[in-house]
Parts: C-alpha cells; structure tokens; sequence
C-alpha cells in the first residue's frame, strides 16, 4: 500500500470506543510486559550495578521504564470512562463523547504539535530507510572502530574488559572494509578511523544513506516511538523495544568486549564464521524491523490525518493535554 493510498484509507476510519473492561486489560498486559523486560534493570539500578547492553536503551535514547510503561491505544481511539483515570492528567488527551459513551480520546494536533519538525524528520529518516534493501557487510565494526588506535586508555564502556588485544583491534579495522551506514555510530569512531569508512557520513546525508540491515537504525526505531508518546499504540512500543534489546544484545556480543561476566559469548566477527553468524543476523533483522517501520510510519500518517479532519460523531468537551 502507498502512501499516498493509506492516508485516503486512514481518511474513511471512524473513531471507534473501546469498552473499559477491554482497554484496563491491554493496559494490564502491557504493565506486565514492560515490567518482565525492566525488572533486572531497575533492580541494577538501585543497586548502582551497570549494564553494559541494557542500560543503552534507557541512557543513549534518555527513555525511562517510567514513560514506555504507559500504554497508549493510539488515535482515533475512545477509551470509555477514562476520563475519571489518572491518565486525564496525561499530555495529548482530551475528553470526548462518542455514541453517548463518554471517555478520553488522543488529540493528534497536541502529538504533532509537541513532535514539530523533529517528528517530520524522523518520520522521513524512517520512511528512507524503510524504501532500500539491506545492506549487509559492516559486521559490526562499529565498536571496533570506536577504539581504533586509542592505546591503553582508550575505552568506550567503563571497565568492561576487552576480549582482544588493542593491536588485534588496530589490525581488524586496517583490514576490513569498514561500511558504516549510521551517522550517530561513525561520528563516535576515531579520528583515524573515519578516512577509513566506505563513505564520510553526516547528519545532513542521514536520509541518503541508513539502510535496514544496520542494528542501530533498527534500535532508533524504539526511540522515534517512545518520542510519539500517546501518537503511538503501545503495543509498536512494546514491540520496537523488544527488537531493541536484541539487537543491543547482538551490538555488543560483536564487539571486542569481553561480556563474559554477564553471560553473554562473543560473535567473533574477526573470523569468517562469526561474520556469517553476524549476516545471518542481519537477514532476519531486515524482515523484523521493516515490520516495525511500517507500523510506525502507518502511526505518523493516521496522526497527520486526523489532525486535518474532525471525525464525524465525535464531541470535544473539554480540552486535556496534562
């Protein structure tokens, strides 16, 4: 389906109300969800212990377990009586009255106002990638090239331990082909390291280059989500931070770290069978995260057209944006 033909699709939805004892079920789910993800890292948390895959999600894309534990239905969605719920105090809500059932329903225009052109870029940084094939072949020397010719004092991640030697990192990057595609992994390479990508990245050219095959274009994903608030159904939420941990997961297990301590064994991407076990990866991580950009961008557009129409049946009582 084109753009194009799901906005006129998207155009012909009527609002629709989702009885109480339905939507306090899927919020439930949801609750539980999140919190059988989160737990291990809130429990860190207080103990001040670190993570050196998990705590990414909740640092580098600054979400908290707080926020992504809200369930939202999405627009164009009543949800009987939660007008007397805590989440009326909530922002891009307001109250409203459909086929006599009285509720809260999201406000597209407060979503699309607060996203203003960041929410326009990333909507296009989405559809872009989402419109090219996998490009398969950096292996996930993106952390490799973070520490490229740094010597001893050279690390990105604390006092997590190296796996490898700092002449055997020198000696991979000299002798790969380094084929970053992600502007916001090459601007943390080296100084020496970047003559030595396939192309200079910028953020000016993120639009012509970030492909689906890369794991953190797939990551970014959960944030541009997360960044929707209310505009987005928390089940893509959900979904797109499950996609997250993964692919954090297999970030790092490619890396030169040694993540031995919290029970996670290498992808020995300096051999050819741990860059066949990297591009296998990659394949699947096509299929999945080219599910969530549809979803998401699907997201974006339902937004943008209901903003320009009010929905027939639909009565505005009062406004809420918390």
């Amino acid at each position: 389906m084109t753009a194009a033909s799901d906005v006129r699709d998207v155009r012909r939805l009527a609002p629709v109300v989702l009885p109480e004892r339905l939507w306090r079920e899927r919020e439930r789910r949801h609750h539980d969800a999140v919190d059988s993800l989160t737990r291990d890292h809130l429990h860190r948390r207080q103990r001040g212990t670190p993570h050196p895959v998990v705590d990414f999600l909740f640092t580098y894309y600054r979400t908290s377990v707080g926020t992504i534990r809200r369930w939202h239905p999405g627009p164009g969605v009543l949800l009987e009586n939660a007008h007397h719920d805590p989440r009326a105090q909530w922002r891009h809500y307001r109250r409203a009255t459909l086929h006599g059932r009285t509720g809260l329903i999201v406000d597209p225009d407060s979503v699309l106002a607060r996203g203003g052109t960041r929410l326009r870029r990333t909507r296009d940084v989405v559809a872009s990638t989402a419109s090219r094939p996998g490009a398969m072949g950096c292996f996930g020397l993106h952390e490799w090239a973070m520490l490229y010719r740094t010597g001893a004092e050279g690390t990105r991640h604390g006092n997590v331990p190296l796996r490898v030697s700092r002449k055997e990192i020198d000696d991979v990057v000299r002798g790969s082909r380094l084929r970053c595609t992600h502007f916001d992994a090459f601007r943390f390479f080296t100084e020496p390291a970047r003559p030595l990508n396939e192309r200079p990245l910028t953020r000016r050219e993120q639009l012509d280059h970030e492909q689906p095959a890369c794991l953190h274009a797939g990551m970014d994903i959960y944030a541009y989500t997360a960044a929707l608030e209310a505009g987005a159904p928390g089940e893509l939420l959900l979904d797109a931070l499950r996609a997250a941990f993964t692919a954090r997961e297999i970030d790092m297990r490619s890396s030169p770290y040694d993540l031995s301590q919290w029970g996670l064994n290498p992808i020995p991407v300096e051999t050819p069978h741990g860059r066949a076990e990297f591009v296998a990866f990659q394949r699947a991580w096509i299929t999945r995260t080219q599910a969530l950009r549809s979803r998401y961008l699907r997201a974006v557009r339902i937004l943008e057209a209901l903003s320009d129409t009010e929905p027939a049946g639909h009565e505005a009582t009062s406004g809420q944006t918390g």
